[in-house]
């Protein structure tokens, strides 16, 4: 994944925030979103398998998903969930559990 610190991010029906940090591990890929002011500055973890495109020349990034779906996701701690398992776990049902 290219790096992509900074980047807007753009719900399907919207803007959601920026990124704030993502990963590369093989398998359990993901972007964290900072929401900044559009719901009290929350920090939401999304699986990199929902980012439908990156546009590098407007620095982007497309999800598959709604801003009601980032919105209602599980907040991420930086520092407490960067590793846990459990909490990736949380993330990767509760997008797969999303009703479109």
């Amino acid at each position: 994944m290219a790096q992509l610190v900074g980047y807007k991010v753009e719900a399907s029906d919207g803007s959601i925030g920026k990124i704030d940090k993502h990963t590369d591990y093989v398998g359990r890929q993901y972007v964290v979103v900072d929401t900044g002011p559009w719901i009290f500055g929350r920090h939401v973890m999304v699986p990199a398998s929902l980012v439908t495109a990156v546009d590098a020349e407007n620095e982007t990034v497309h999800l598959a998903a709604t801003r009601e779906q980032v919105k209602d996701s599980p907040e991420f701690e930086s520092g407490r969930h960067d590793d846990d398992v459990a909490f990736i776990q949380l993330i990767e049902k509760y997008y797969a559990n999303r009703h479109m």
